[in-house]
Protein backbone atom coordinates (compact mmCIF):
# COMPACT_ATOMS: atom_id res chain seq x y z
CA UNK A 1 0.00 0.00 0.00
CA UNK A 2 1.22 3.50 -0.86
CA UNK A 3 2.43 5.59 2.06
CA UNK A 4 -0.14 8.24 1.23
CA UNK A 5 -2.92 5.62 1.42
CA UNK A 6 -1.76 3.75 4.53
CA UNK A 7 -3.92 4.39 7.63
CA UNK A 8 -1.90 6.41 10.12
CA UNK A 9 -0.99 4.57 13.32
CA UNK A 10 -1.53 7.72 15.38
CA UNK A 11 -4.87 9.35 16.16
CA UNK A 12 -6.93 6.24 15.49
CA UNK A 13 -9.62 7.69 17.76
CA UNK A 14 -9.69 11.03 15.95
CA UNK A 15 -13.47 11.08 15.72
CA UNK A 16 -13.66 11.03 19.53
CA UNK A 17 -11.29 13.93 20.12
CA UNK A 18 -12.58 17.31 21.33
CA UNK A 19 -12.81 19.75 18.42
CA UNK A 20 -9.83 21.82 19.55
CA UNK A 21 -7.71 18.68 19.63
CA UNK A 22 -8.87 17.66 16.14
CA UNK A 23 -7.87 21.09 14.89
CA UNK A 24 -4.48 20.98 16.64
CA UNK A 25 -3.71 17.52 15.25
CA UNK A 26 -4.53 18.60 11.70
CA UNK A 27 -2.46 21.77 11.99
CA UNK A 28 0.52 20.03 13.58
CA UNK A 29 0.58 17.37 10.89
CA UNK A 30 1.16 20.07 8.26
CA UNK A 31 4.70 20.57 9.54
CA UNK A 32 5.59 17.29 7.82
CA UNK A 33 4.81 18.99 4.50
CA UNK A 34 7.46 21.63 5.12
CA UNK A 35 9.98 18.96 6.15
CA UNK A 36 9.27 16.96 3.00
CA UNK A 37 9.87 19.95 0.74
CA UNK A 38 13.01 20.86 2.64
CA UNK A 39 14.36 17.35 2.05
CA UNK A 40 13.58 17.75 -1.66
CA UNK A 41 15.31 21.15 -1.95
CA UNK A 42 18.33 19.81 -3.91
CA UNK A 43 16.02 18.16 -6.45
CA UNK A 44 13.92 21.33 -6.79
CA UNK A 45 17.10 23.38 -7.28
CA UNK A 46 18.26 20.98 -10.00
CA UNK A 47 14.88 21.33 -11.73
CA UNK A 48 15.12 25.14 -11.71
CA UNK A 49 18.64 24.98 -13.16
CA UNK A 50 17.56 22.57 -15.90
CA UNK A 51 14.44 24.59 -16.73
CA UNK A 52 16.14 27.99 -16.99
CA UNK A 53 17.84 27.67 -20.41
CA UNK A 54 14.67 26.24 -21.98
CA UNK A 55 12.54 29.05 -20.61
CA UNK A 56 15.12 31.65 -21.66
CA UNK A 57 14.90 30.17 -25.16
CA UNK A 58 11.18 30.97 -25.24
CA UNK A 59 9.74 27.83 -23.68
CA UNK A 60 6.61 27.50 -21.61
CA UNK A 61 5.75 26.04 -18.22
CA UNK A 62 3.07 23.34 -18.45
CA UNK A 63 1.38 21.93 -15.36
CA UNK A 64 -0.38 18.55 -15.53
CA UNK A 65 -2.41 16.92 -12.77
CA UNK A 66 -5.72 15.51 -11.61
CA UNK A 67 -7.91 16.42 -8.64
CA UNK A 68 -6.15 18.38 -5.91
CA UNK A 69 -2.78 18.16 -7.65
CA UNK A 70 -4.20 19.50 -10.90
CA UNK A 71 -5.98 22.35 -9.14
CA UNK A 72 -2.76 23.33 -7.37
CA UNK A 73 -0.97 23.38 -10.72
CA UNK A 74 -3.66 25.60 -12.18
CA UNK A 75 -3.41 27.94 -9.19
CA UNK A 76 0.35 28.32 -9.63
CA UNK A 77 -0.02 28.93 -13.36
CA UNK A 78 -2.59 31.73 -13.08
CA UNK A 79 -0.67 33.57 -10.36
CA UNK A 80 2.47 34.02 -12.47
CA UNK A 81 0.95 36.79 -14.60
CA UNK A 82 -0.03 39.28 -11.85
CA UNK A 83 3.02 38.43 -9.73
CA UNK A 84 5.75 38.46 -12.36
CA UNK A 85 4.09 39.69 -15.60
CA UNK A 86 4.71 36.20 -16.95
CA UNK A 87 2.78 35.84 -20.25
CA UNK A 88 -0.42 33.89 -19.79
CA UNK A 89 0.25 31.85 -22.92
CA UNK A 90 3.53 30.65 -21.40
CA UNK A 91 1.95 29.12 -18.28
CA UNK A 92 -0.51 26.40 -19.23
CA UNK A 93 -2.35 24.15 -16.80
CA UNK A 94 -3.88 20.84 -17.87
CA UNK A 95 -6.39 19.29 -15.49
CA UNK A 96 -7.89 15.84 -15.94
CA UNK A 97 -11.51 16.38 -16.94
CA UNK A 98 -10.86 19.84 -18.36
CA UNK A 99 -11.05 23.27 -16.78
CA UNK A 100 -14.52 22.55 -15.41
CA UNK A 101 -12.91 19.99 -13.10
CA UNK A 102 -11.41 22.93 -11.22
CA UNK A 103 -14.82 23.41 -9.60
CA UNK A 104 -16.64 20.08 -10.00
CA UNK A 105 -14.97 16.69 -9.68
CA UNK A 106 -15.01 14.73 -12.95
CA UNK A 107 -14.95 11.11 -11.84
CA UNK A 108 -12.83 8.75 -13.88
CA UNK A 109 -11.01 11.46 -15.85
CA UNK A 110 -7.76 10.76 -14.03
CA UNK A 111 -7.80 7.13 -15.24
CA UNK A 112 -7.50 8.03 -18.93
CA UNK A 113 -3.89 7.58 -20.07
CA UNK A 114 -4.66 8.42 -23.69
CA UNK A 115 -6.45 11.66 -22.81
CA UNK A 116 -3.42 12.83 -20.85
CA UNK A 117 -1.26 12.28 -23.91
CA UNK A 118 -3.78 13.97 -26.22
CA UNK A 119 -4.12 17.00 -23.98
CA UNK A 120 -0.40 17.67 -23.69
CA UNK A 121 0.20 17.11 -27.42
CA UNK A 122 -2.65 19.52 -28.22
CA UNK A 123 -0.58 22.32 -26.64
CA UNK A 124 2.12 21.81 -29.27
CA UNK A 125 4.59 20.79 -26.56
CA UNK A 126 8.20 20.87 -27.73
CA UNK A 127 11.87 20.83 -26.72
CA UNK A 128 11.89 24.31 -25.11
CA UNK A 129 8.96 23.54 -22.82
CA UNK A 130 9.09 22.47 -19.17
CA UNK A 131 6.31 20.10 -18.13
CA UNK A 132 5.54 19.70 -14.41
CA UNK A 133 3.73 16.43 -13.66
CA UNK A 134 1.84 16.35 -10.34
CA UNK A 135 0.33 13.39 -8.51
CA UNK A 136 0.29 12.49 -4.82
CA UNK A 137 0.22 8.77 -5.63
CA UNK A 138 2.78 9.23 -8.37
CA UNK A 139 0.91 6.83 -10.63
CA UNK A 140 -2.15 8.72 -11.93
CA UNK A 141 -2.78 7.37 -15.46
CA UNK A 142 -3.77 10.74 -16.96
CA UNK A 143 -0.52 12.27 -15.72
CA UNK A 144 1.57 9.33 -16.86
CA UNK A 145 0.09 9.61 -20.34
CA UNK A 146 1.00 13.29 -20.45
CA UNK A 147 4.49 12.59 -19.14
CA UNK A 148 5.29 10.01 -21.79
CA UNK A 149 3.95 12.20 -24.59
CA UNK A 150 5.92 15.22 -23.32
CA UNK A 151 9.14 13.21 -23.13
CA UNK A 152 8.53 11.93 -26.64
CA UNK A 153 8.24 15.53 -27.82
CA UNK A 154 11.58 16.42 -26.24
CA UNK A 155 10.25 18.59 -23.39
CA UNK A 156 11.90 18.68 -19.99
CA UNK A 157 9.70 16.66 -17.65
CA UNK A 158 9.71 17.18 -13.88
CA UNK A 159 7.67 14.76 -11.79
CA UNK A 160 6.31 15.61 -8.32
CA UNK A 161 4.94 12.75 -6.18
CA UNK A 162 4.42 11.93 -2.52
CA UNK A 163 5.49 8.28 -2.62
CA UNK A 164 8.97 6.82 -2.97
CA UNK A 165 9.91 5.31 -6.34
CA UNK A 166 6.64 6.45 -7.90
CA UNK A 167 6.40 6.03 -11.69
CA UNK A 168 5.96 9.77 -12.25
CA UNK A 169 9.24 10.38 -10.41
CA UNK A 170 11.19 7.56 -12.03
CA UNK A 171 9.94 8.13 -15.58
CA UNK A 172 10.35 11.92 -15.61
CA UNK A 173 13.72 13.35 -16.59
CA UNK A 174 13.85 14.92 -13.13
CA UNK A 175 11.93 13.46 -10.19
CA UNK A 176 10.99 15.23 -6.96
CA UNK A 177 9.69 13.09 -4.10
CA UNK A 178 7.77 14.87 -1.34
CA UNK A 179 7.66 12.08 1.24
CA UNK A 180 4.83 13.23 3.50
CA UNK A 181 3.78 9.76 4.65
CA UNK A 182 0.35 8.75 5.90
CA UNK A 183 -2.38 11.36 6.32
CA UNK A 184 -4.22 11.96 9.59
CA UNK A 185 -7.42 11.22 7.70
CA UNK A 186 -6.32 8.13 5.80
CA UNK A 187 -5.87 8.70 2.09
CA UNK A 188 -6.95 12.35 2.11
CA UNK A 189 -4.03 13.72 0.15
CA UNK A 190 -5.66 17.16 0.02
CA UNK A 191 -4.08 17.53 3.47
CA UNK A 192 -0.31 17.55 3.95
CA UNK A 193 0.48 15.93 0.58
CA UNK A 194 -1.37 18.80 -1.09
CA UNK A 195 0.34 21.34 1.13
CA UNK A 196 3.75 19.98 0.17
CA UNK A 197 2.89 20.25 -3.52
CA UNK A 198 1.74 23.85 -3.06
CA UNK A 199 5.01 24.74 -1.33
CA UNK A 200 7.10 22.92 -3.92
CA UNK A 201 5.35 24.62 -6.85
CA UNK A 202 5.62 28.06 -5.21
CA UNK A 203 9.30 27.40 -4.60
CA UNK A 204 10.04 26.14 -8.11
CA UNK A 205 8.22 28.89 -10.00
CA UNK A 206 9.43 31.71 -7.75
CA UNK A 207 13.05 30.56 -7.86
CA UNK A 208 12.78 30.34 -11.65
CA UNK A 209 11.41 33.90 -11.79
CA UNK A 210 14.28 35.10 -9.58
CA UNK A 211 16.74 33.60 -12.07
CA UNK A 212 14.80 35.32 -14.89
CA UNK A 213 15.44 38.74 -13.25
CA UNK A 214 11.85 39.23 -12.14
CA UNK A 215 13.10 40.14 -8.63
CA UNK A 216 15.48 42.90 -7.52
CA UNK A 217 16.94 42.17 -4.10
CA UNK A 218 13.86 40.58 -2.62
CA UNK A 219 11.45 43.01 -4.26
CA UNK A 220 8.75 41.91 -6.71
CA UNK A 221 9.64 44.43 -9.41
CA UNK A 222 7.95 42.89 -12.45
CA UNK A 223 4.38 42.70 -11.17
CA UNK A 224 1.39 43.58 -13.35
CA UNK A 225 -0.56 46.40 -11.70
CA UNK A 226 -4.00 45.13 -12.67
CA UNK A 227 -5.99 46.48 -9.70
CA UNK A 228 -5.91 49.23 -7.10
CA UNK A 229 -4.06 47.11 -4.55
CA UNK A 230 -1.30 46.29 -7.03
CA UNK A 231 -1.03 49.92 -8.13
CA UNK A 232 -0.37 50.88 -4.50
CA UNK A 233 2.13 48.02 -4.22
CA UNK A 234 3.95 49.27 -7.31
CA UNK A 235 4.24 52.73 -5.75
CA UNK A 236 5.47 51.30 -2.44
CA UNK A 237 8.07 49.05 -4.10
CA UNK A 238 9.37 51.91 -6.21
CA UNK A 239 9.67 54.19 -3.20
CA UNK A 240 11.41 51.50 -1.15
CA UNK A 241 13.95 50.77 -3.89
CA UNK A 242 14.73 54.39 -4.76
CA UNK A 243 13.94 56.53 -1.74
CA UNK A 244 11.66 58.69 -3.87
CA UNK A 245 8.58 60.27 -2.36
CA UNK A 246 5.12 59.11 -3.37
CA UNK A 247 4.51 61.96 -5.80
CA UNK A 248 7.75 61.37 -7.70
CA UNK A 249 7.34 57.61 -7.72
CA UNK A 250 3.76 57.76 -8.98
CA UNK A 251 4.63 60.33 -11.66
CA UNK A 252 7.30 58.10 -13.20
CA UNK A 253 5.18 54.97 -12.84
CA UNK A 254 2.36 56.65 -14.74
CA UNK A 255 4.79 57.25 -17.62
CA UNK A 256 5.73 53.55 -17.88
CA UNK A 257 2.40 51.82 -17.27
CA UNK A 258 3.34 51.17 -13.63
CA UNK A 259 6.27 48.96 -14.58
CA UNK A 260 8.28 48.99 -11.37
CA UNK A 261 11.55 47.90 -12.99
CA UNK A 262 11.51 50.82 -15.40
CA UNK A 263 10.58 53.31 -12.68
CA UNK A 264 13.39 52.16 -10.40
CA UNK A 265 16.03 52.57 -13.12
CA UNK A 266 14.61 55.90 -14.31
CA UNK A 267 14.47 57.40 -10.83
CA UNK A 268 17.80 55.97 -9.67
CA UNK A 269 19.73 57.16 -12.71
CA UNK A 270 17.64 60.31 -13.27
CA UNK A 271 16.84 59.39 -16.86
CA UNK A 272 13.68 59.10 -18.93
CA UNK A 273 11.60 55.93 -19.04
CA UNK A 274 12.60 55.12 -22.63
CA UNK A 275 16.28 55.26 -21.69
CA UNK A 276 15.54 53.15 -18.62
CA UNK A 277 13.83 50.52 -20.79
CA UNK A 278 16.83 50.45 -23.10
CA UNK A 279 19.18 49.85 -20.18
CA UNK A 280 16.97 47.03 -18.91
CA UNK A 281 16.82 45.45 -22.35
CA UNK A 282 20.61 45.54 -22.58
CA UNK A 283 20.84 43.98 -19.11
CA UNK A 284 18.40 41.15 -19.97
CA UNK A 285 15.84 42.60 -17.60
CA UNK A 286 18.14 42.77 -14.57
CA UNK A 287 17.56 45.93 -12.53
CA UNK A 288 20.86 45.40 -10.70
CA UNK A 289 22.87 45.19 -13.91
CA UNK A 290 21.00 48.10 -15.48
CA UNK A 291 21.92 50.28 -12.52
CA UNK A 292 25.59 49.37 -12.68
Amino acid sequence: MLNTETPASRHTQLDQYPTIEVVNVLVDDQFAAVEAVRAAAPAISAAVTAALPRIEAGGRILYVGAGTSGRLGMLDSVELYPTFSWPKERAIALLAGGQGAMFVAVEGAEDDVEQGARDVLATGVGPHDVVLLLAASGATPYVLGALRAARGAGALTVGFANNLQAPIVTEAELGITLDTGAEVVSGSTRLKAGTSQKIALNTFSTALMVRLNKVYGNLMVDLKATNAKLVLRAVSLTRFATGADETAARAVLEQCDFHVKVAIVALSKQIGVDAARALLDAAHGSVRHALT
